[in-house]
C-alpha cells in the first residue's frame, strides 16, 4: 500500500509529466557526460529532437559512436510493463532505448534498463506488437497506432551503474584508454 503523501507525488508525475521528463534528461546527459569527462573523453556532443516522431530523445556522440536513444522513464514502485516505442527507431544506427527507474518524490535515478546492442550494431527487433491509442473512439475500441511498438520491460538489461551504462554504449573503459581520451 502506497502511503498518502507518497500518493501524491506520484500523481504529480502524471499531472507535470513533461517537467518530469525534461528533469530525468538532464539528470541522463549530466551523468553520461560526466563520466564520460571522468574518463577523459572531452570530444562529446548532445543533440535533442525538437519532434518526436523519429523515435528518438537524443542523439549522442562519443569516441567516434553515434547513438539515437529513446528515454523511457518509470518511478521504482510502477507496475508498468510495457512502453511505447517508436518503431522508426530501428532504422537509426546504433539507436538504444534507455529505462530510467527514479524516486517519485526526489527524481533521483535509482538505476538503468538498457535495450540495444554493442556500438554500431543493430537495434534488436522491438517486436511486432503495435501500441495501441491511450483513448478509445465512439465504440469503445482502441485503435491500433501502427508506427509504435510496445516493448516490455522484462526485454531490458540492468544495468548496475552510471559506469557500466557508458560502457554499454560507447565501449568499456579499458578500451576509451586505448582510444583518444586523457589518462592521468
Amino acid at each position: 500500500m502506497t502511503d498518502p503523501d507518497t500518493a501524491s507525488w506520484i500523481a504529480a508525475l502524471s499531472t507535470y509529466s513533461s517537467t518530469r521528463e525534461k528533469i530525468l534528461e538532464h539528470r541522463f546527459v549530466a551523468d553520461i557526460t560526466a563520466e564520460l569527462w571522468a574518463r577523459g573523453v572531452f570530444d562529446f556532443a548532445v543533440s535533442h529532437s525538437e519532434v518526436d516522431n523519429s523515435g528518438y530523445d537524443l542523439i549522442v556522440e562519443a569516441r567516434g559512436v553515434t547513438r539515437h536513444i529513446q528515454l523511457k522513464a518509470m518511478h521504482v514502485r510502477s507496475r508498468t510493463a510495457e512502453f511505447p516505442v517508436q518503431a522508426r527507431l530501428e532504422d537509426k544506427p546504433s539507436a538504444c532505448v534507455i529505462l530510467m527507474l527514479h524516486d517519485a518524490r526526489t527524481l533521483a535515478i535509482a538505476q538503468y534498463r538498457w535495450f540495444g546492442a554493442a556500438p554500431g550494431a543493430v537495434l534488436p527487433s522491438l517486436g511486432a506488437r503495435m501500441g495501441k491509442h491511450s483513448k478509445a473512439n465512439a465504440q469503445g475500441i482502441k485503435s491500433e497506432r501502427p508506427a509504435i511498438r510496445r516493448l516490455e520491460k522484462r526485454r531490458f538489461d540492468t544495468i548496475g551503474n552510471v559506469s557500466a551504462l557508458v560502457d554499454q554504449l560507447f565501449g568499456s573503459h579499458e578500451q576509451m584508454l586505448g582510444s583518444t581520451s586523457v589518462t592521468s
